[in-house]
Order: C-alpha cells, then sequence, then structure tokens
C-alpha cells in the first residue's frame, strides 16, 4: 500500500506498521524536514510522487508501507472492558479515516467493520484519518451481527446509533464495563438484523432542520459522550 501526506507516512514511520515500510520518496523540500531526517528517502519531482502514489494530495512525500495489518476481533474483546466502534457497512473511505481519527484520539480499544460492502483501509482512508490507522487496531469480521453476539458473550453491551425506532437518548446508559458502539451506513443506517443484535439503541439529538448527522460527525459526538460517562478524567472546565 502507498500511503501520502506528511501525517500518514510519518505516522507509518512511527507506527505498528514501521518495520514494513520499504521505501519512501519525497521532494527534496520534504526531503529535509526534520522527522526525515534518519529515513532513507529518494528525492524526486512532485509529478513522480503523483505517479508514484495515484494522487495529486501527496503533499511531498509518500511511502511503500506494505499490507494493513489488520488484527483478530478475538484480540479486542480480550482487553478489559474494551471500548469498541463497530462500523456497519460504512463504505465511505474518508468517513472510516474520519472515525478511525476521533476513535484513536478517544483511546477507543479498536475498530471493527465488516468484511464485504464496507470500505476497507486504503490510502484515502490513510489520509483521511491523519495517519490514525496507524496507531488502531483495526479487525474485519464476516458479519457484524455474529460480531456482536460475540461481544455479548465476552461480557460487551452493545449500543447502535440510530435516529429511528425504539431508542433512549445517547447520555441514559452508563456505558461501564465493556462497550461496543455501533454504527450505521451513511444513507441507510443500521441494517434491522445489526439493530436487533444490539443491546439498546441510542440517539442523539437533533434540533434543527436535518434529519440525520453524518456517520463521522456522529461517532465523534457519542464517543466523547461515551468518555465522560466513563469519567476518564476529561476536562470538563468552561
Amino acid at each position: 500500500m502507498i500511503v501520502y501526506g506528511r501525517n500518514p507516512v510519518r505516522e507509518a514511520l512511527r507506527g505498528r506498521r514501521a518495520r514494513s515500510v520499504a521505501r519512501v520518496w519525497a521532494t527534496a523540500n520534504v526531503a529535509h524536514e526534520p522527522w526525515l531526517t534518519d529515513v532513507r528517502t529518494k528525492v524526486c519531482a512532485a509529478d513522480e510522487l503523483e505517479r508514484v502514489c495515484g494522487s495529486s494530495a501527496h503533499q511531498g512525500v509518500c511511502a511503500d508501507a506494505g499490507g494493513y495489518p489488520y488484527v483478530g476481533a478475538h484480540e479486542l474483546l480480550a482487553v478489559d472492558s474494551p471500548l469498541i466502534v463497530a462500523l456497519d457497512q460504512v463504505q465511505d473511505p474518508q468517513n472510516l479515516g474520519s472515525i478511525c481519527r476521533t476513535a484513536e484520539c478517544a483511546g477507543v480499544t479498536g475498530v471493527v467493520i465488516p468484511e464485504r460492502r464496507a470500505a476497507e483501509v486504503t490510502p484515502a482512508a490513510c489520509k483521511a484519518s491523519a495517519g490514525a490507522v496507524e496507531h488502531m487496531r483495526i479487525a474485519r469480521v464476516r458479519n457484524i451481527a455474529d460480531f456482536l453476539g460475540e461481544a455479548r458473550d465476552a461480557g460487551c453491551w452493545s449500543y447502535g446509533a440510530s435516529a429511528n425506532g425504539d431508542t433512549v437518548p445517547y447520555a441514559v446508559p452508563d456505558y461501564s464495563g465493556g462497550v461496543v458502539l455501533v454504527l450505521g451506513s451513511e444513507g441507510s443506517g443500521l441494517r434491522p438484523r445489526v439493530a436487533g443484535a444490539c443491546d439498546q439503541l441510542v440517539s442523539l439529538p437533533l434540533l434543527g432542520r436535518m434529519e440525520s448527522l453524518g456517520v463521522a460527525a456522529a461517532a465523534a459526538a457519542l464517543l466523547y459522550g461515551i468518555l465522560q460517562s466513563r469519567d476518564v478524567g476529561l476536562d470538563k472546565a468552561p
């Protein structure tokens, strides 16, 4: 996988895939930046970088980071009181990347995505995450509903974000112990079987004219609401 952009390449070099970064290309200006001082880099023109990575948004640097190292879902469930984000057919790599960035900042244990009909970790997702995917444990599973069943067996409660149906305000649950936050696709939300596999459906207040938040924005609001409930020492001062 060729990742591109300053943040994605920098995080690839210092993240979990650091040893698999085989090659780095950079323009002359970027190659002399301090974070690349000890990295063997091929200096090349911007148009060559664009040919290598397939994007004009390379910011003067790209790297061959190898295949993305997905983890097993069991690794996430084995953590004591995990906080996991499960995405039900989120198909836009920009949304996947944005959610992973928020999840990493919020200290989430890991992210779970389905193997089919969903965005996976691509260079575009890496760029959208600002390199956060290099530090986030991401698992791919055959079926999200089945994963939620495994999570329940492991002692986790699953909360599905929904704007419809029998929901409670997101601030009602206490979110203690193992938690899985389930977010649905950009257009149709949670599929019925996935919604049915959740222990509770929660909703955010919508006080304007729009009928829903984007999935990345909903993920950010809900994750930090969950952190406040879990009492992780957020600064609540005005």
